[in-house]
């Protein structure tokens, strides 16, 4: 995409170019991906100013001309180095558009929703119905499922207690990113220890992690058995499953609790709104 996208209309001046009446529109509708050719005159002296009026002060860096950031410029300090785990001199590149500019333009805050409880409990349901109702209302969302991550990124690991925590952390790592993209990221596995749940909630700042747990009981869950993975666990044929012969550590203080009532389990699209009225209420639908 060229860089007329930081050109704020008010800045270049009427005299710096051609007036566009009609016979202009349709030379600009014509042109379609070949836009990038046709530059007003002022274009090239005002685009990296106007994009350093509006980004330059973040973080002390400004834009070059060339719309870079300029930390790469002879006599600016060098990066800090450090060691991140088993990663040596690696330094950490700020740029300009942050998580601020990307909130506004989506016209949303990142968060992530991070959604547990046992198999069968509705965690996938949930998590489909929550970013069909924020599609709907105009929202961008996206779903990290447990089993769907296993297809990609984590089908290396497998189920013992350090292949799951590892699980678990790159899902929070990507989670992370997700948010800081602007994004409300749905995140929907078991994840049934808290203290890796509380690890994934330290990578974000405290208020955009909102913890949702679904209080289901094991027998409704294991009557729904949509996997048929409780009846394998009971035959012995998966070993160390939740609920079965692994323990789930509920959630002790978690944003939001959807629960049966009466014995009842609430339908898709009212724990959707459940979640969404929160949303509302913590101000994450608006920049």
């Amino acid at each position: 995409m060229p860089s007329i996208l930081f050109r704020p209309p008010t800045l270049c001046p009427k005299a710096a170019g051609p007036r566009l009446g009609d016979s202009g529109c349709r030379r600009l509708r014509k042109a379609g991906p070949n836009l990038a050719r046709l530059r007003w005159p002022c274009m090239s002296s005002i685009r990296a100013d106007a994009a350093s009026d509006r980004f330059g002060g973040r973080r002390g860096e400004n834009l070059g001309l060339s719309g870079d950031c300029d930390c790469a410029i002879p006599g600016k300090s060098a990066p800090v180095l450090s060691n991140v785990g088993n990663s040596t001199n690696i330094a950490w590149h700020h740029c300009p558009v942050g998580k601020l500019e990307r909130q506004n333009l989506l016209n949303q805050k990142g968060c992530v929703i991070w959604i547990t409880g046992l198999s069968g409990s509705g965690k996938s349901t949930l998590a489909c119905a929550l970013s069909r109702e924020l599609y709907v209302l105009g929202y961008l969302s996206y779903v990290l499922d447990g089993d769907n991550i296993r297809h990609g990124l984590n089908k290396d690991l497998s189920f013992n207690s350090e292949d799951r925590a590892e699980n678990i952390r790159r899902i929070g790592e990507v989670a992370k990113l997700f948010a800081d993209a602007g994004v409300i990221c749905i995140a929907s596995l078991i994840s049934p220890y808290r203290r890796e749940r509380d690890d994934c909630r330290s990578m974000l700042p405290d208020s955009t992690f909102i913890e949702v747990y679904l209080d289901i009981s094991l027998e409704v869950c294991e009557s729904r058995d949509a996997k048929g993975l409780y009846k394998l666990a009971r035959a012995g044929k998966i070993k160390r499953f939740t609920g079965v012969d692994d323990s789930y550590e509920p959630p002790l203080n978690c944003e939001i609790v959807i629960a049966q009532t009466d014995g009842e389990c609430p339908s898709p699209v009212a724990m959707a709104k459940q979640v969404l009225s929160y949303l509302e209420e913590k101000g994450f639908l608006q920049a």
